[in-house]
């Protein structure tokens, strides 16, 4: 019988997923939690309180030899993190970083590409990442699977403050910060009016700067 698992802060799609033993695409393709998905739009952003709904496991059965040593390789689905640099508006092409994942449980070095976009494949349950440039003197740290909708002022929030732009406390209360914050984001954009309310067009723009 299907398992209903309500969701908490932190939680994902993916991070479900790898506790619970399932592909990722298998819970979120389940078709009752098809209005979820309508809802929600991207897997790794849930709302605390939503309810995911797990489809009943299926044995697989493979027939060997039984006079032979078989090897069983787990076939798994790559989650992915996506980060794109930008300096006064030009992309940082080609920059070395160094990424560490849940305090070393992964770590990896690489460049940037042209567009200034860092892309490698995470564990699902991962929680936090940290970017490192220049040698460890430029440090951002993310938590991962912690976005919350863009229709809360949380998410509205945590997109803003992703962007560089200050919007203080993610405690999903409007404040002056938050508002003057808009009101520069709308600015930088051509978004009117540019005044600090939370508008249709700038949520669309937000999501087309994150996802």
């Amino acid at each position: 019988m299907p398992e209903k698992v309500t969701v908490y802060l932190g939680d994902s799609i993916p991070s479900i997923a790898v506790e619970k033993g399932f592909f990722w695409r298998t819970i979120w393709d389940f078709g009752a939690n098809a209005d979820l998905k309508a809802k929600r739009k991207n897997p790794n952003v849930l709302k605390p309180g939503d309810e995911v709904v797990l489809p009943d496991k299926t044995t697989k059965v493979v027939n060997k030899p039984v006079d032979a040593k078989h090897k069983f390789k787990r076939k798994g689905e790559p989650s992915m993190l996506r980060l794109k640099y930008q300096l006064d508006d030009e992309a940082r092409a080609n920059e070395s970083y160094q990424l560490n994942i849940d305090n070393g449980r992964v770590t990896k070095n690489g460049n940037l590409d042209g567009d200034g976009m860092l892309q490698e494949v995470i564990p699902g349950d991962a929680k936090v990442a940290v970017v490192m440039f220049k040698a460890g003197k430029e440090i951002y740290r993310y938590a991962i699977g912690n976005l919350n909708p863009i229709d809360t002022i949380s998410g509205v929030q945590q997109r803003l403050n992703n962007l560089g732009f200050n919007a203080g406390p993610e405690d999903n209360e409007m404040n002056d910060q938050l508002r003057d914050a808009i009101t520069r984001f709308k600015g930088k954009y051509n978004l009117s009016p540019q005044d600090g309310e939370i508008t249709e067009a700038v949520r669309s723009k937000l999501l087309e700067l994150t996802q």
